[in-house]
């Protein structure tokens, strides 16, 4: 678990990540917070998140944009008409 955290706190930099165990099941509680120490993002994640390295992936894109959205750096309506479009690409391609 210990290296899983430093691949955290390396690709969501400058945020200090912490995993604390929280559930019956396995699940984590990543707490992500800002240089001042202030919480950012918290979300729980359950073990195959952290062990598969897709998963992984997955949990660490997610929570870069929940820090961009807890920011007001990013709007969801603003993902959602991204994914839309996006959908919209995939459609199109097969056509």
């Amino acid at each position: 678990m210990e290296s899983i955290s430093l691949l955290l706190n390396e690709a969501l930099s400058p945020y200090q990540v912490t995993l604390t165990p929280s559930g019956a099941q396995g699940e984590s509680l990543v707490s992500l917070r800002n240089a001042a120490g202030a919480l950012v993002v918290e979300r729980e994640v359950n073990r195959a998140q952290l062990t598969d390295k897709r998963l992984l992936t997955d949990v660490v894109d997610g929570l870069h944009r929940d820090v961009l959205i807890a920011e007001g750096r990013l709007e969801p309506c603003v993902i959602a008409a991204l994914r839309h479009a996006a959908q919209g690409r995939v459609f199109d391609q097969h056509n």
